[in-house]
């Protein structure tokens, strides 16, 4: 009986022991994305006497990224911009909300000088752009698909969250035709450059999660 007991006792120290690598593996592979910066909306010119601030607040953008490997992942992610008219511009604020898939590469293991808790994390994918002048211009919407690209800098607090920066591009995939300014007022379908702050968070593999 008591060789039986002690059985028992190793097994379950395995067990346990085997469930914490795995959960240490885990927290790698699902984590959510928060983070909050400012963005700059780039139009082809066609606006003529519109034209935004070079530094816009809002920009929110949330995510979740799977990976499938050390270095390679994907992710879904959803941004909001808030921009509006520049000294000098006639006036409007302009709503700019993107969804877009992307694959992630982790180049931390390429890039050996890194410190140890510094990540380096490139991203690009497709993705949709919806644009919403508010009023009196908020008919003038456009739905285009765009190409996002970007790089993040990571800094690992704990096993399962870090702090990160984000600087992205989203190219517009719009057609040539566009309302026109002087009939129409103001309206974008053009790129959107911005930078945000935030959090990266396991949500797999962590029992605290």
């Amino acid at each position: 009986m008591k060789s039986a007991n002690q059985l028992i006792v190793l097994f379950f120290f395995i067990v346990c022991g085997l469930k914490t690598s795995f959960a240490q593996l885990d927290t790698e592979r699902w984590k959510g994305q928060v983070a909050i910066g400012f963005n700059n909306p780039i139009d082809d010119g066609s606006n003529v006497g519109y034209f935004s601030k070079y530094v816009n607040i809002p920009s929110v953008n949330i995510g979740i990224q799977h990976m499938f490997k050390r270095d390679w992942g994907a992710k879904l992610d959803f941004g909001f911009n808030r921009a509006s008219n520049a000294d000098g511009s006639l006036e409007f604020k302009l709503n700019y909300t993107r969804v877009n898939a992307q694959i992630v590469y982790n180049a931390t293991n390429v890039l050996g000088f890194l410190p140890d808790r510094i990540e380096l994390v490139g991203h690009v994918g497709p993705g949709i752009s919806l644009t919403n002048p508010l009023a009196p211009y908020s008919n003038n919407t456009y739905t285009y698909l765009n190409l996002l690209a970007g790089g993040e800098i990571h800094y690992r607090i704990s096993r399962g969250l870090s702090i990160y920066t984000d600087l992205s591009y989203a190219f517009s995939l719009a057609g040539n035709d566009k309302y026109d300014v002087n009939v129409d007022g103001f309206s974008f379908n053009g790129d959107l450059l911005y930078l945000t702050f935030g959090v990266t968070f396991a949500i797999s593999g962590c029992q605290y999660c």
